[in-house]
């Protein structure tokens, strides 16, 4: 045994490294390249928001409230009957306990939440990170363009939202060309014409 061997190869290793350009990627001041369509927190489209509570009562984690009241709208035309629809008053997730795992997302029937890549929301305090739909509304506008179509794909829902579009997915394709002026040359799916 040589004494100071092994000293001697452990400045080699520093020396080395010391000498190889660094890969480190200074954060605060680099922002990172993240791969397309990254987890990072939930956006709420908040005008497609029902307050159906599908997304709370999915989540593993309970970490989604949203509370919300009944109003009345009244008849559209005369001797018509009032109708009832439900009005959001809270939507926040509890980011201390979120396990990011995308359910609340994936059962919105009516396309409400968003994965963004915005990552940078660490708080002081671990109450501060109960975001509040103010907060899940400003991450709307950095939601991602969804990916290119696929041919004879549904559209993406980023696209076209939980409106009309969502309810033309349902119609049989004959019906639908009808609508939109092709009846001759629809395929006969077995619908009436």
């Amino acid at each position: 045994m040589i004494p100071g061997k092994g000293l001697a190869q452990g400045l080699g290793v520093t020396l080395r490294s010391m000498t190889k350009r660094s890969v480190t990627q200074e954060y605060p001041h680099v922002r990172p390249e993240l791969p397309p369509r990254s987890r990072g927190v939930i956006a709420l489209l908040e005008e497609n928001c029902t307050s159906c509570m599908l997304c709370a009562r999915e989540c593993p984690d309970w970490c989604i409230y949203i509370d919300s009241h009944k109003e009345t709208i009244p008849p559209q035309k005369e001797g018509g009957r009032e109708r009832t629809r439900n009005v959001l008053d809270r939507f926040a997730i509890d980011y201390a306990l979120c396990m990011y795992c995308g359910i609340c997302i994936e059962v919105c029937p009516f396309d409400a939440l968003f994965w963004s890549p915005e990552f940078e929301y660490a708080e002081g305090d671990i109450l501060g990170l109960t975001h509040e739909r103010d907060r899940l509304r400003d991450w709307m506008p950095t939601v991602p363009a969804p990916p290119a179509d696929v041919p004879n794909a549904e559209p993406a829902k980023e696209v076209v939202g939980g409106g009309p579009a969502r309810a033309a997915r349902n119609v049989p394709p004959r019906a639908r060309q009808a609508a939109e002026g092709d009846a001759e040359s629809a395929p006969n799916d077995g619908s009436p014409p």
